[in-house]
């Protein structure tokens, strides 16, 4: 695994939870103030990595002969979704972070920007993680992107972002763990067999 995949996927994982996702926003102040309660993170906002919309088909019906419809995974890496701690509902406030893979130039990573809009042009709403299934999921009108870069990202990545007006932050490196692996024995020896 490159060093960049290991940052990508060091850099998701993190911000998979509340903790993880309000330390993201904090370098991007603008979308940090759109935080209901910065006492109560947890009931304030929702985490959904590698989210997935569901749309309602008009005019047609499922084998049930309720209302059909459709899911699609959107080309995201993050969505964070707003609530208000109070009521416990979902705000109007839905942002979408986009984290830079290795294999991906400027255009590959404003496609996938783009693509979400071109998603999210239609009624949705949110597959919500079974702990949130109880929150009213509609999509929100707004959409607000947010590019995470890394050092090696090409700087021509960061001009394009910068020039089309896009929000961006640059995560730092995590240190690599590097991972043991002790060899399985062929055979597993009792005791006895040891002594012997």
């Amino acid at each position: 695994m490159t060093a960049h995949r290991i940052h990508y996927e060091a850099a998701l994982a993190e911000c998979c939870d509340a903790v993880g996702a309000i330390a993201l926003l904090k370098r991007y102040r603008p979308y940090l103030e759109l935080l209901p309660s910065m006492r109560r993170p947890d009931e304030s906002l929702i985490t959904v990595p590698l989210p997935i919309v569901k749309f309602r088909q008009v005019g047609s019906a499922s084998s049930s002969g309720g209302p059909s419809s459709e899911a699609t995974c959107l080309p995201c890496d993050l969505a964070i979704l707003m609530c208000d701690p109070e009521w416990k509902i979902k705000t109007g406030v839905e942002m979408f972070v986009f984290i830079h893979r290795s294999q991906e130039d400027f255009s590959d990573l404003l496609s996938r920007w783009r693509q979400t809009q071109v998603i999210l042009s239609r009624g949705y709403e949110w597959d919500l993680p079974l702990r949130y299934k109880h929150i009213l999921n509609e999509g929100a009108d707004n959409p607000y992107p947010l590019f995470v870069v890394f050092e090696e990202t090409p700087e021509r990545i960061k001009r394009g972002l910068k020039g089309a007006f896009l929000p961006f932050v640059q995560q730092e490196a995590v240190a690599t763990e590097v991972e043991r692996s002790e060899p399985i024995p062929s055979e597993v020896r009792s005791g006895d067999e040891a002594d012997s």
